[in-house]
């Protein structure tokens, strides 16, 4: 998850950036436990959300970035491509608003001027929700979980499936991240050892160092099946989900004026989740299950 203002944070991950994902926590009682969910979709399909009128809308513009694959990119032939953008298309669809809709692509850091001017009336680039957004824009309901997860190395693996044959083992974590501090509050009884960034971690990893690691889930996943891992590592036990370490999720923020364009979103988004159709994006643009083993 990427925060606007002065200093935008920049996790880099598959192809260059990479997602810190946002979630919402397990049940107290739950949150040392694998997360219940196949795909990160948030929506229940008994829910009713009401779509509003919006045939007096002129045209809908939707802000985003080019810089943040798999969300958002530059394909081979020159054209945005990407999950968000893919997403967006499906939402407009939804709403039979295809022919108003449009899709611009902006920097990071010019994402929320350009909505706060009026030059667009949704963003969809992964702009993390904060208090202070929250003050002054609306999110959307969030559609998208990327979890935390282990990692373990194929050639010693633990003595067990769960996050219990970790107790007593050294875990490795980035140095002064969410993910050390998710570690340390949830499994107190593994030894963290702190790397101060992620390639130093990975590679403690690889050369046997640690007994596991604890990051994001999507990087991890690409490693462990990418070329850089030599096959060394695979992902384990998980996925582990907490609002409170990693934030809400990945939302749609538009002005606080904009009501009813994000109730419409929210509708579309429900939608989508119900008839399947943000499962297939899901699967077009992760091929590797973040939530499997």
């Amino acid at each position: 998850m990427r925060h606007n203002g002065i200093a935008p944070l920049r996790i880099y991950g598959f192809l260059a950036l990479c997602l810190l994902a946002a979630l919402r926590p397990l049940p107290a009682a739950a949150q040392d436990q694998p997360a219940s969910v196949d795909l990160p979709i948030l929506f229940d399909t008994r829910e009713r959300i009401a779509r509003p009128d919006l045939s007096g809308i002129v045209r809908l513009r939707f802000l985003t970035t080019v810089d943040f694959p798999p969300f958002n990119f530059i394909d081979q032939t020159g054209k945005l491509a990407g999950f968000h953008v893919d997403l967006v298309r499906e939402i407009c669809r939804e709403l039979a608003l295809t022919d108003k809709c449009q899709i611009q692509a902006v920097t990071f850091p010019d994402l929320e001027k350009a909505l706060v001017d009026g030059n667009g009336e949704a963003v969809a680039a992964g702009v993390a929700v904060t208090a202070d957004l929250r003050k002054r824009f609306l999110f959307s309901r969030p559609f998208m979980r990327l979890p935390a997860r282990f990692a373990v190395t194929k050639k010693t693996p633990p003595a067990g499936e769960t996050a219990a044959a970790l107790d007593g083992k050294r875990v490795g974590v980035v140095a002064g991240s969410a993910h050390e501090a998710m570690l340390k509050a949830f499994f107190p009884r593994m030894l963290a050892e702190v790397f101060p960034d992620r390639a130093a971690l990975l590679a403690s990893l690889k050369d046997g160092k640690v007994d596991a690691v604890f990051s994001d889930g999507m990087q991890l996943a690409f490693w462990t099946s990418g070329s850089e891992s030599a096959g060394c590592c695979r992902l384990f036990d998980g996925p582990y989900v907490s609002e409170r370490f990693l934030g809400e999720g990945l939302t749609i923020m538009l002005r606080k004026e904009d009501a009813a364009i994000a109730g419409a979103i929210d509708h579309a988004l429900l939608a989508l989740s119900r008839n399947g159709r943000l499962r297939e994006i899901y699967l077009r643009y992760f091929p590797i299950n973040l939530y499997g083993g």
